[in-house]
């Protein structure tokens, strides 16, 4: 086995830095709690101005007085751990979490694939950084000796399991998990590295320490089993966003958005599914909320299951397009509301094959820009009468028949259910228009203004006898004096030859 182990150094800062697009235009540091906080995590901005990590913060403000300050999140540390461990499940299936700030993968049975340790290396780390998170990785025949190597910065690959011992020997302690008070006692007898640990009495170790410190020795080395509880996404994927000052327009949201984009994109990787409907919540400032106003939403409806970050960002910029703000934002709240098996893309045979533009359907497009309700498709019914054929539906909910040549537009029938006795209609070759009036509009004294063409027909249609809804015509496909093609028809209901004509639809 060799595992690899992704330590994010940094993490206390990024989960409020990878928000904004540059961290160097503000000092921003992030702070304990507490009476006298004191700084947990600095930028480079405010490494330059001289703060530094543990500083008070009333130092730091003698340093740097326009520094941003926030208090260390600690679920938004735990939500970015999950998240990189959701990335690396595209890699690998055996994905552990190690807090408070590194996740540990298998890799050996994904080396092949990637092409080689060193691109896949390559692969995981440019994945991480392109969330946002700063990275440091090490790469070892078990998690445990992994882990300390990635800690201690030993960035060199160890592959070979023989090799551990004298890797691992001049580590200091520190780098494994025991408790402060072992660590104590054991610097207080000299013993403060892997090495002069490993070389003591292992009974009287055991008898002073407890077993738990001689069996994580011997995991790190590979003489004891290293099991590691491996992580599963949750079944549904709600991310939230602190923004590291508070945004008052919505062009200004979008590095942050697309953050949040990616961060769904590999969770829907992981779990094979695309997202049919989600919703993104734009949290104001306290004092906003203090006042009753609620978080602004926008929901987002897909007219097929969808992954891609490139579709889902599109979608995502023309629908904030049309919110506006009422105050301004301090967090963003991204949400699946809705998802549905996708299944994965087949690798290409050629390299050009691997570089398919995304094409974001027109439907998407036109209901993020004009909204849900405005963008409609057409269900089919097994029905001869054409008024009663189709109804208007929204995509997600549309009928998956096969549809018909006849399109409904008359609200007023489109709940009209068919007879028990009537079939679906026949394959015909009868051309039908892909525009039906509201209502079917009555020709009398047109046709003897000037000529019309019957280009094709008749086509009867007869039906409807036990709905007291009866109808008897003959369809025809018409020419108009202008030159345009019509559907007409004559009715026959109360006689043969003698009913007049009406127009009931117009072709493109």
């Amino acid at each position: 086995m060799l595992w690899t182990c992704v330590l994010l150094p940094t993490l206390a800062l990024d989960v409020f830095a990878r928000a904004a697009p540059d961290d160097t235009q503000r000092p921003f540091v992030v702070a304990s709690g507490g009476h006298y906080p004191r700084v947990v995590a600095a930028n480079g901005c405010a490494n330059a101005a001289g703060i530094r990590g543990d500083q008070l913060i009333s130092a730091a403000l003698a340093f740097a007085p326009d520094v941003v300050v926030r208090d260390r999140d600690g679920d938004a540390e735990a939500a970015a751990l999950a998240e990189v461990a959701t990335l690396l499940l595209a890699f690998t299936p055996q994905v552990s979490i190690v807090h408070p700030n590194a996740v540990v993968a298998e890799i050996a049975g994904s080396m092949r694939l990637f092409g080689g340790l060193t691109q896949l290396l390559a692969l995981l780390g440019a994945s991480v950084e392109s969330r946002g998170y700063a990275r440091r990785m090490a790469v070892a025949p078990t998690p445990t000796a992994a882990l300390m190597l990635a800690r201690a910065g030993h960035t060199q690959p160890v592959l070979r399991r023989s090799a551990l011992p004298d890797v691992l020997s001049p580590l200091p302690l520190t780098m494994l998990d025991f408790e402060p008070t072992t660590l104590a006692t054991l610097k207080a007898a000299g013993v403060t590295t892997f090495g002069a640990a490993h070389a003591l009495p292992r009974a009287g170790l055991a008898r002073r320490f407890g077993q738990h410190v001689v069996d994580t020795l011997d995991r790190a080395l590979d003489r004891a089993p290293d099991p590691q509880r491996s992580y599963e996404p949750p079944p549904r994927f709600e991310r939230k966003l602190v923004l590291p000052a508070p945004i008052d327009n919505v062009e200004a949201l979008g590095f942050g958005v697309n953050r949040l984009i990616g961060d769904l994109a590999g969770w829907l990787l992981a779990r094979g599914l695309g997202v049919v409907r989600m919703s993104l919540a734009l949290i104001h400032e306290r004092y906003v909320r203090d006042r009753g106003i609620p978080p602004s939403t926008a929901e987002f409806r897909l007219g097929a299951p969808a992954r891609a970050p490139a579709h889902l960002h599109a979608v995502m910029r023309e629908r904030l397009a049309r919110v506006t703000l009422p105050a301004s934002v301090e967090a963003i709240v991204l949400t699946s509301d809705e998802t549905a098996p996708l299944a994965g893309r087949n690798f290409g045979l050629l390299p050009e094959d691997e570089a398919d533009a995304v094409v974001v359907p027109l439907v998407d497009r036109l209901r993020s820009r004009l909204g849900d309700d405005v963008v409609t498709v057409l269900a089919t019914h097994p029905e001869h009468r054409p008024e009663y054929a189709t109804s208007a539906t929204t995509p997600e909910t549309r009928s998956s028949q096969p549809r018909t040549h006849a399109h409904s537009t008359g609200p007023q029938k489109r709940n009209r259910k068919a007879s028990p006795l009537e079939q679906p209609s026949a394959a015909t070759d009868a051309p039908r228009p892909l525009w039906l009036l509201d209502e079917a509009k009555i020709l009398s004294g047109a046709l003897e203004a000037a000529p019309w063409i019957l280009r094709d027909g008749p086509e009867r249609i007869e039906s409807g006898w036990w709905d007291g809804h009866d109808l008897r015509r003959d369809y025809f496909v018409a020419e108009t004096p202008q030159g345009g093609m019509v559907w007409i028809y004559r009715d026959h209901r109360y006689g043969t030859d003698d009913g007049e004509w009406f127009m009931h639809g117009v072709f493109a």
